[in-house]
């Protein structure tokens, strides 16, 4: 189509053209004519004849084609169309993008950008953050307590192309000077007086915006605008407001700086606390490790005790049955010499009956005397052994006790082997015994 187009065009302008030539050849002809005339040049030409109907073709074809030509109209990339008729108005339907056919003369075609446009106001910023020079005016609104705030708002929004012919038909042209801006402060102009102008900057900004866009979209969707975004990119504050608002916030950052260093202090204060903790618990573990030792150290000696205990209750029997071995001997020797000292004083007695009947009265007497206090102090000293023994055996280390009382100043330490089984003690004990023996043999020969 857009072929059919060129070649229309084209061949339009090949007819003008051809007409302009048979034009221009016919003034040529007459001007030379006319030098002719001048001059007296004999013979006289002749006058040259303008043939206009050869002219007249070449112009209605060259107009035929041209208003043909625009009939065909190509909308671009981006951009949407409505068509205008002379008799009939805007005509229902959208010209997208591409070519498409028209009625020549009767009808126009209008185009609307498609895509996505900004309406700013405020001090604009580049991309570094840095405004421009140039701005546009800040959007006034008034707070709830009637002080003039300046907003910087952007909206980015687009014409529907399914609602062109609405638009060109019925709204004022062009909608982003005469619609836009109004209904984007009217909106804003009706929702900011209901908050403070600390909610506007600060505690509710987003809620506002929010309820901003929300307006705004529903006013402007009505008359086939798509809004895309609304931006509230700064506010601008009265002076005496925002001085006092400076204050406030650094009075605010202070005390969060405080709340900070509280809650640091707080944390250390847990870190501190579970350090103790931990040295807590690793003592603890650290005591039942040392009692766990223990109890496997006393769990040792118990079990070296059960093999220790049989082999000394073997010596303490051992011992206890040599106790008894000597405690006979003992009994047995105290009465060997018991009746030996009766034999010697029965001879004794007999040898001097001759001498004196008195005087073997008086010695048997004795003798019977002498007898009877040795036969006391032998059962004396059985009892005392046999207690002593009965004590001994309930007790074995008393042995060393009364080893060391009998010799206290002729004591003397001596390294005997484990397996002597108290040879030592049965030494003593002879030695005590055979001591007895001389003092009796001495005391019976007094007699």
């Amino acid at each position: 189509m857009l072929l059919l187009k060129y070649l229309l065009v084209w061949g339009g302008t090949g007819m003008i053209a051809a007409w302009v030539m048979v034009l221009a050849r016919h003034f040529y002809l007459e001007s030379r004519y006319r030098q002719a005339l001048s001059a007296g040049t004999t013979p006289t030409p002749a006058k040259p004849e303008f043939h206009w109907r050869r002219a007249i073709p070449f112009a209605v074809l060259a107009a035929v084609l041209l208003i043909l030509s625009t009939g065909i109209v190509v909308v671009p990339s981006g951009m949407g169309g409505v068509r205008l008729s002379q008799t009939s108005g805007t005509l229902p339907g959208t010209l997208y993008p591409g070519a498409h056919l028209l009625t020549p003369l009767a009808e126009s075609i209008v185009l609307f950008d498609t895509r996505d446009q900004l309406f700013t106001t405020g001090a604009i910023e580049d991309g570094k953050g840095q405004k421009m020079p140039g701005g546009r005016e800040w959007l006034n609104v008034q707070a709830k307590e009637g002080l003039t705030l300046g907003l910087a708002v952007t909206i980015r929004y687009r014409l529907d192309p399914r609602h062109l012919d609405y638009i060109q038909a019925n709204l004022p042209q062009p909608v982003e000077r005469e619609l836009v801006p109004p209904a984007v402060a009217s909106a804003w102009r009706e929702l900011v007086p209901s908050y403070t102008v600390r909610e506007v900057f600060a505690a509710r900004r987003q809620e506002i915006r929010s309820k901003a866009t929300a307006i705004i979209t529903q006013k402007l969707a009505a008359d086939g605008i798509v809004v895309k975004e609304v931006m509230l990119r700064d506010i601008r504050l009265p002076p005496e407001y925002a001085k006092g608002l400076e204050d406030l916030l650094l009075k605010e950052q202070e005390d969060d700086q405080m709340a900070v260093e509280t809650e640091i202090q707080q944390k250390q204060v847990k870190i501190a606390e579970l350090q103790a903790e931990a040295r807590k618990a690793e003592q603890v573990k650290q005591a039942e490790g040392e009692a766990r030792v223990r109890v496997l150290q006393a769990k040792a000696e118990a079990d070296a005790m059960e093999y220790t205990l049989p082999l000394k209750q073997k010596q303490i029997d051992a011992t206890k049955l040599e106790s008894e071995a000597r405690k006979e001997a003992t009994v047995k020797n105290a009465e060997a010499n018991a009746a030996a000292t009766v034999k010697n004083a029965e001879a004794l007695a007999e040898a001097k009956v001759i001498d004196s009947k008195a005087e073997m009265q008086r010695r048997k007497m004795l003798a019977g005397a002498e007898a009877d206090r040795i036969r006391v102090t032998a059962v004396a000293d059985a009892e005392r052994m046999k207690n002593e023994g009965a004590i001994l055996k309930q007790n074995p280390l008393l042995i060393n006790k009364i080893i060391a009382e009998k010799l206290s100043d002729k004591l003397q330490i001596m390294m005997v082997p484990s397996d002597g089984k108290f040879f030592f003690a049965g030494d003593v004990l002879k030695s005590m015994n055979m001591a007895n023996k001389a003092s009796e043999q001495e005391q019976s020969e007094e007699k």
